[in-house]
């Protein structure tokens, strides 16, 4: 017998990709709006975000975003002629580059963060509800 999933689990797990991809529209969208790549967005989310005993290298946050290390540096530089980050030497290692937001580069991720919370108010609940619907019914394979 093959494994696979039922009608209903199908369902659960169409719906919550597709709630998924509602929010990864707006945001999207949302950074374009304020001129700014979704990864140029994600990039300043994770440099901020990041747990205070972790340092914001380019290797961070490369592996943090998903990707190699040189598109992380293009996303530096991009982020860098725009004023929003800069780049200094780490404190104990020169050749260590950590990279921090400027002032004009916290206010952006400011004005983005809040445009995000206030989405995820919205239509967060029916995200959430998705998720409970494919834990409730499982992703586990059924016989079938």
């Amino acid at each position: 017998m093959t494994e696979d999933l039922s009608p209903e689990q199908y369902r659960d797990l169409a719906e919550f990709r597709r709630q998924i991809r509602r929010f990864l529209h707006f945001s999207e969208a949302t950074a374009a709006g304020f001129g700014v790549e979704p990864q140029q967005h994600q990039l300043l989310l994770t440099v901020q975000g990041l747990p205070a005993d972790v340092n914001p290298t380019v290797r961070e946050i490369a592996s943090r975003l998903f990707i190699q290390h040189h598109s992380a540096v293009e996303l530096v530089n991009r982020l860098e002629k725009r004023g929003a980050v800069k780049r200094q030497p780490g404190e104990h290692d020169r050749r260590e580059v950590r990279v921090r937001l400027t002032a004009s580069g916290r206010a952006l991720l400011r004005r983005l963060a809040l445009a995000h919370r206030d989405e995820l108010e919205r239509t967060g609940p029916e995200l959430a509800r998705s998720l409970q619907a494919v834990l409730r019914h499982g992703c586990k394979a059924v016989a079938g």
